[in-house]
């Protein structure tokens, strides 16, 4: 298949704000594919390469210079090729070659279809197609049950794969859990307060600290133990010590999902910033990793995926009970919010409020699981805001926030320090908005961004912040969304860089 088939068709996707209309246009699109094709493309529909890691970045992407083909001619396949050159690429030379590869790329597609891969290299699609409405689109065009496509990814961690097997007319129910083949996790969602989530549940539940950790999955069979992290990829080499930890269990087979964090010499967790500092690094380091289990899916030969989380919490404690994540099963809103309050005084995020019959919904953010952990708004100042792409292509998106240094630490006492970029949160009418006044008040503008003059506050929820050298005051916000502008609040009024730096523990 030519790459300009999925140049149309996301382009179609895009246009369209329909969930059916995006599926349909993506399962003619996945019908038309031949059996090699799948995977590669199912992974560029979702600006995800089958490769993971191609090494390539935005400053790369932006020094590449072709004259691009006049008429399509690249396939998926010579795509996926260049992908494996790319992914491949390593020790001298790999720049050069990287560059070479690019511009050979860039040579042979069209301008449509250069703007498509490098959205796709950068992970930004944003074609609103995300992946349960590929799943819906699989199901689709290969007549399967939308559920049976879903329990398939799930279960095997890959939605290509997925893909292939249910166009190809493979049996999708055939498709299990397996050790050693990591699945996608299971998610909470989200609630105000213990109590809150405790009503959501209907019942008795399990309450568990909230860890600022790292998601791992770890599997064993006998001796040999692997680790994988949220996004599935295999990351055993790294923490010896949690693969020393899951050996001592009484247990020769196991699929255990959990956290992993680092402790200081007192016991409590180190930032969140040190845990993935050592968590993403090859280097030996001296900060060690400890890992907290909270679910068990498998133990030697019986898969617990399809049984009631108290089961399988009986069956943890079993195999695992001193690495477990602390909690209580109660029906007590009094007894969830003192865990709350313990988990928060032991520096943790807050609490997970787990129904005790629910089973586990791989890769799905349902009601059983609701977490709760205090949510920290801010007041910023917009500095500068991106192009966006995709659906926002033609309007002014990601935003560059500021806090107000009132000391003088980094300029001029009273001026402003960025401390983070957000898209997240912003409706449609504050898109329209914020594409006609940001350039009212432009100073400056480079390739992708305007530059503005300090005075438009904006109300920010975060998470948390970390430690970070990329911004000039050191510190980064972690998931930071929009809540909404504040035309009533001066600037002088944002709140300042030595607030944020006290959340930093």
């Amino acid at each position: 298949m030519l790459l300009h088939e999925l140049v149309v068709t996301t382009d179609a996707v895009t246009a369209t704000s329909s969930r059916l209309a995006k599926v349909a246009a993506l399962a003619g699109l996945l019908r038309l594919l031949e059996p090699a094709e799948i995977v590669p493309a199912v992974g560029f529909l979702l600006a995800s390469p089958r490769q993971q890691t191609l090494g390539v970045g935005w400053k790369t992407l932006s020094a590449v210079f072709s004259v691009h083909a006049a008429s399509p001619v690249l396939t998926v396949e010579e795509v996926d090729e260049a992908f494996d050159a790319l992914a491949s690429a390593a020790g001298p030379g790999s720049v050069a070659t990287r560059r070479a590869v690019l511009e050979d790329l860039a040579g042979r597609a069209t301008a449509a279809e250069w703007d498509l891969l490098t959205r796709i290299m950068r992970g930004e699609l944003r074609t609103g197609a995300l992946e349960g409405v590929l799943v819906d689109a699989i199901a689709r065009a290969a007549g399967d049950p939308v559920s049976a496509v879903r329990r398939a990814a799930m279960l095997s961690g890959d939605l290509g794969e997925t893909a292939r097997l249910a166009l190809t007319g493979a049996d999708l129910e055939a498709v299990g859990l397996r050790v050693g083949r990591p699945v996608l996790p299971m998610l909470a969602s989200t609630a105000g307060s213990p109590t809150e989530a405790l009503a959501s549940v209907a019942g008795p539940a399990s309450v568990e600290f909230k860890l600022d950790g790292a998601r791992i999955q770890v599997h064993r069979q006998g001796e040999d133990v692997k680790v994988f992290t949220r996004n599935l990829a295999d990351i055993t080499r790294r923490v010896p010590e949690i693969v020393e930890a899951v050996r001592s269990m009484p247990v020769d087979e196991a699929i255990l999902d959990g956290e992993t964090l680092s402790l200081d010499e007192d016991g409590a967790p180190r930032a969140f910033q040190d845990t993935m500092a050592r968590f993403g690094s090859e280097a030996v380091s001296d900060t060690a990793l400890r890992p907290w289990f909270f679910d068990v899916l498998h133990v030697d030969g019986r898969d617990l995926i399809d049984e009631p989380l108290h089961v399988r919490l009986t069956e943890l404690e079993r195999i695992a009970g001193p690495w477990r994540v602390p909690g209580i099963v109660t029906d007590d809103p009094q007894a969830a919010e003192q865990l709350s309050r313990d988990a928060l005084a032991a520096a943790h995020e807050g609490v997970v409020v787990k129904a005790v019959d629910s089973v586990y919904a791989a890769g799905r953010r349902g009601k059983s699981w609701v977490k709760v952990k205090p949510v920290l708004t801010y007041d910023l100042v917009v500095l500068g805001v991106e192009w966006g792409s995709g659906r926002r292509a033609g309007q002014l998106s990601n935003l560059h926030l500021g806090a107000r240094d009132e000391d003088g630490e980094f300029g001029p006492a009273g001026g402003y320090v960025m401390v983070g970029k957000t898209f997240k949160g912003l409706t449609d009418e504050l898109l329209r908005w914020q594409t006609a006044h940001f350039p009212t008040i432009e100073t400056s503008r480079d390739g992708y961004a305007l530059h503005v003059r300090p005075e438009t506050v904006v109300e920010i929820a975060i998470d948390g912040v970390q430690r970070s050298p990329r911004y000039p005051g050191g510190l980064a916000l972690r998931f930071a969304r929009v809540k909404g502008y504040r035309p009533d609040k001066a600037p002088g009024e944002a709140d300042t860089i030595q607030t944020l730096r006290t959340l930093l523990r």
